[in-house]
C-alpha cells in the first residue's frame, strides 16, 4: 500500500510526465531522434586520418557541430518569426534585414579603420543591432500606420532593404576584421574546426525568447492579441505597442544572426540571407506555430530549424540529388500546417461536445 507521503512526493513527477507527453516539442524530438538513428545506420563510416578509428559519416562531432552552425541563423531568426506569427502577423523581410545589417556593419568597420579587438566587436554588434532595430521599427510602423496586411508590407520591405544593401555595397563582398572571426570561431578547448559559438548563441536566444513568451506580461499579451485581436482591444491592451514590439524583436533576431554569420564566414555581401525567410518561416511553422496566431514556442522553432537542417544533411550524407531538398521541405511545411489545423478542429469539436 502506498503511503500518503510517497503519493504526495510522486504526484509532481506524474504531473511533469503528463506535461511532457502533451508538450508540442515531444513529437519533434522523436522525429529528430528517429531521423538521426536512420541516418546513423545508413550513412556508413570512414577512417579518421589522425586516430585511425572508424567514424560514422553522420554521428560525429564535426557533422553535428556543422549542423548546429547551419541551423543557428534559421533558429535565431525563427525565434523572432515565431513571436510575430503568434501575434497573427508575418515577416518576410528577415533575410533582407540579415543582409543589410551585415553589409552596413562591414562598411562601418572598414570606414573606421583599425581598432582594438574589444572595440571592433562592440561596434560591430551595435551597428548590426541598430540597423536591425530600425528595420523592425519601419516594418511595425508601416503595419500599424498603413493598415495593410503584414504579408504585403514585409514583402515590400524585403525587396527595398535587399536593394538598399545592393546599392550601398555595389554588390561587393566586404571582408570583416579578424577580431570578429576570432570571437565567433573560438574553440573553447575543442579540437580544431569545432566552433561552438553559433550553437551557444542559438541556445541563448531561444532561451530568452522562451522566457519572454512564457514568463513576461508582454509575452502573454502577444498570445492574447494573436488569439483574438478584437477581444484584446476591448480589454484595454495596447495593441499597437504589441504589434510594433513583435516586429522590433524579429528585426533584432535578424541582426544577431547577421553578426554571427558575417563574423563566422569572414565576409558579407548584399546577397547574404537570400531565401532565408522561407527557411525561417518553415522552422516556425514546422515547430508548431499557427499562422492563424495565438500558438507557438521558441524551443519548437529551434527544433523545427534543426529538423530542416537535418533533412538537408541527410540529402548530402546519402548523396541524393540536392534538388529534392526543396520538395521535401515544402512537403514537410504542408504536412505541419495540415496537422496543426486538424488538431485545432479536433480540439474545437471536443470542447463543443463537452459544452
Amino acid at each position: 500500500m502506498t503511503t500518503p507521503a510517497l503519493s504526495e512526493r510522486s504526484a509532481p513527477l506524474w504531473r511533469a510526465g503528463g506535461q511532457l507527453l502533451r508538450s508540442q516539442q515531444l513529437g519533434l524530438v522523436l522525429v529528430l531522434l528517429l531521423l538521426g538513428a536512420a541516418l546513423t545506420a545508413a550513412a556508413g563510416s570512414h577512417t579518421d586520418r589522425v586516430t585511425g578509428a572508424q567514424v560514422n559519416n553522420f554521428l560525429n562531432a564535426y557533422t553535428l557541430i556543422q549542423m548546429a552552425t547551419d541551423a543557428s541563423a534559421f533558429a535565431i531568426m525563427g525565434v523572432g518569426a515565431t513571436i510575430v506569427i503568434i501575434s497573427g502577423g508575418i515577416d518576410l523581410s528577415v533575410g533582407a534585414i540579415y543582409a543589410l545589417a551585415g553589409v552596413v556593419m562591414a562598411m562601418v568597420l572598414r570606414a573606421l579603420g583599425p581598432m582594438s579587438p574589444t572595440a571592433t566587436v562592440l561596434v560591430a554588434l551595435a551597428v548590426c543591432l541598430g540597423v536591425a532595430l530600425l528595420c523592425g521599427l519601419i516594418n511595425g510602423g508601416m503595419v500599424i500606420g498603413l493598415g495593410v496586411h503584414p504579408f504585403i508590407i514585409t514583402l515590400g520591405t524585403m525587396w527595398m532593404l535587399r536593394g538598399l544593401a545592393f546599392v550601398i555595397s555595389r554588390a561587393e563582398s566586404i571582408l570583416v576584421p579578424a577580431p570578429l572571426t576570432d570571437v565567433v570561431k573560438a574553440t573553447f578547448g575543442f579540437r580544431t574546426a569545432l566552433y561552438p559559438v553559433p550553437l551557444l548563441v542559438m541556445l541563448a536566444v531561444t532561451a530568452l525568447g522562451s522566457i519572454y513568451l512564457t514568463r513576461t506580461v508582454m509575452g502573454r499579451h502577444v498570445f492574447a492579441f494573436g488569439g483574438n485581436a478584437e477581444a484584446s482591444r476591448f480589454s484595454g491592451l495596447r495593441v499597437n505597442r504589441i504589434q510594433l514590439g513583435v516586429y522590433v524583436l524579429s528585426g533584432l533576431t535578424a541582426g544577431i544572426a547577421a553578426f554571427v554569420g558575417a563574423a563566422f564566414y569572414g565576409s558579407t555581401t548584399s546577397s547574404d540571407g537570400t531565401g532565408y525567410e522561407l527557411y525561417v518561416i518553415a522552422s516556425a511553422v514546422v515547430g508548431g506555430a499557427s499562422l492563424a496566431g495565438g500558438k507557438g514556442s521558441a524551443w519548437s522553432a529551434l527544433l523545427g530549424a534543426l529538423l530542416i537542417v537535418m533533412i538537408r544533411q541527410a540529402i548530402r550524407t546519402l548523396h541524393l540529388d540536392q534538388n529534392y531538398e526543396w520538395i521535401i521541405i515544402g512537403g514537410a511545411l504542408i504536412i505541419a500546417v495540415v496537422l496543426d489545423q486538424s488538431g485545432s478542429r479536433l480540439l474545437a469539436r471536443r470542447l463543443a461536445a463537452r459544452g
